[in-house]
């Protein structure tokens, strides 16, 4: 690949070079060209040499988008750290378990403690005067560690490698039409935390030397507003972004206000999660927009397929691989890899049948992980190969459509939850025996989160109390919207509560004993 492994802070000064006096960034009221962002970036890698830290060591960063979270990053790469960006829902226990496994050095957070599980705390990106350290440019070289829900039920650190992340670039931008151009004005609404918006969003406004239009907070007026007025030109989105602007173009009536928004747009896109056929189809017919869905995740840096790549937008289709990216669907009682558990199978034991004869995603290309911190386990196998647990099949054009998630991840507006991890919270309540954790359809954020319980003898407790006692150890999108109370859960014959079984009843939420 061109320029193979290059860092993104190494984007940001070539893009400085290349177009100096180029719009790079608009942030709360702030417009810094390339020259300005690179030399923002220097003095917050001068910042984190002066602290004595290392190429090498880890940095923590836990703030909003905004012009902060990229100066601490880029600063951050560009001195040769390696980046933990952090969920800013997070809780303190969530927080805590980052920064112990990550072996963290500091953290940068908009916060007056001096430091959290004996880290030290940086309120916003260093800064210092004076040259930034001199690092090579190394692809092989970690980059960031991005923490995913993993099979333990502990999010994972997914070693993300800075040639990973340029190939996912430059895959992107080999399809056409370029996702991203160097004429476009970018809104990044995504969280900057989440590698979609990371590499998918801010990646390739570096790498193209594009404009970013950052916003903090996802407010769907707000977010028109600022469209209309920047002449956004291209929105890397997710299904609750354009769920969230249709619902206000129904409550006011009209769709002018959503037709300003993206008036100058050419293109948009969605990821993260199923984009449902409807909201496809209200945006072409209401917005005069196409979206173009995309496909990927985490440990893919992040894009693995998107319609883009075979020029055919449809409902409910991920089309295919990008450039790049090799892309099968294989048996999957043929093909295990850890991600899949007994629960897949029903109690005689056999998987379930579909029609159309789906297939396990598999995936080959530069762009993969090296691997879970700290070892590389679980990474890609010997042959490069990285099984999903995602489900699949082909139409009769060749494009393909997901069937199904990880049978037991729960996919919440594109954060993955693993259900283990609600399970090991709610277990420590004193009046639950026994719980379960099951994904259910949820309109608004594809899926949410349900707790199956089975209190201990004598005990009662309510669904509002649950879900104030899980959202203390617990991100927002990890507490269950909706609970039932059952008298006994599902057990397979090895001993382990059957969330397939669980699943097959159809649970509706409640909040009393015998539901």
């Amino acid at each position: 690949m061109s320029e193979a492994g290059t860092s993104l802070a190494a984007l940001v000064r070539a893009a400085a070079r290349r177009r100096p006096d180029a719009p790079a960034i608009v942030a709360a009221g702030r417009r810094l060209s390339w020259a300005e962002l690179d030399a923002e970036v220097d003095r917050a890698a001068a910042g984190y040499a002066a602290r004595g830290l290392a190429p090498g060591d880890r940095v923590a960063v836990q703030l909003p988008n905004g012009l902060p979270w990229l100066r601490a990053a880029l600063g951050a790469l560009r001195a040769g750290l390696v980046v933990v960006p952090v969920n800013t829902a997070y809780t303190d226990p969530e927080l805590e378990y980052v920064l112990g496994d990550s072996g963290a050095a500091l953290l940068v957070a908009p916060t007056d403690r001096a430091s959290v599980a004996g880290v030290p705390v940086c309120p916003g990106p260093p800064e210092a005067d004076g040259p930034a350290p001199e690092v090579p440019d190394d692809p092989a070289a970690l980059a960031f560690l991005a923490y995913t829900s993993g099979t333990t039920g502990r999010p994972r650190g997914a070693m993300l490698t800075s040639g990973a992340l340029r190939a996912n670039q430059e895959q992107c931008l080999a399809m056409t039409p370029p996702p991203v151009r160097e004429d476009d004005r970018v809104l990044l609404v995504l969280p900057l935390f989440h590698v979609y918006g990371l590499n998918g969003g801010f990646g390739l406004v570096a790498a193209v030397g594009a404009c970013a239009v950052l916003e903090e907070i996802f407010d769907p007026r707000a977010s028109l507003a600022l469209m209309a007025e920047e002449a956004v030109t291209a929105v890397p989105g997710a299904p609750p972004m354009y769920q969230a602007w249709l619902a206000l173009a129904d409550a006011s009536g009209n769709d002018a206000e959503l037709r300003r928004g993206f008036a100058a747009v050419r293109m948009a896109s969605s990821g993260a999660a199923p984009l449902p056929a409807d909201v496809f189809t209200a945006m072409r017919d209401r917005a005069a927009t196409t979206v173009w869905e995309g496909y990927g995740l985490t440990e893919a840096s992040p894009v693995v397929a998107s319609t883009l790549a075979t020029g055919r937008p449809k409902p409910t289709c991920i089309g295919g691989p990008v450039p790049g990216v090799e892309l099968q669907l294989r048996d999957t009682a043929a093909s295990h890899h850890g991600h899949t558990t007994d629960d897949d199978a029903d109690e005689h034991g056999s998987s379930t049948d579909m029609e159309e004869g789906p297939g396990e995603i598999w995936v080959r290309g530069p762009n993969l992980f090296d691997g879970y911190w700290p070892d590389g386990e679980d990474g890609p196998d010997a042959e490069g190969w990285l099984g999903t647990g995602d489900l699949a099949y082909r139409d009769g054009d060749g494009d393909v459509h997901l069937v199904d998630r990880r049978s037991d991840l729960i996919l919440v507006s594109g954060f993955n939850v693993y259900p283990a991890e609600v399970e090991r919270v709610l277990d420590a309540h004193p009046a639950i025996a026994e719980s379960a954790v099951i994904g259910v359809p949820d309109g608004r954020t594809g899926s949410a989160v349900r707790a199956v319980v089975v209190l201990a003898p004598g005990e009662r407790t309510t669904f509002e109390e649950l879900q104030a006692y899980a959202a203390e150890s617990l991100a927002r999108y990890k507490v269950p919207t909706s609970v039932n109370f059952l008298a006994s859960l599902p057990h397979s014959l090895t001993g382990k509560v059957s969330r397939a079984r669980l699943r097959e009843l159809g649970l509706t939420g409640g909040d009393l004993p015998g539901d």
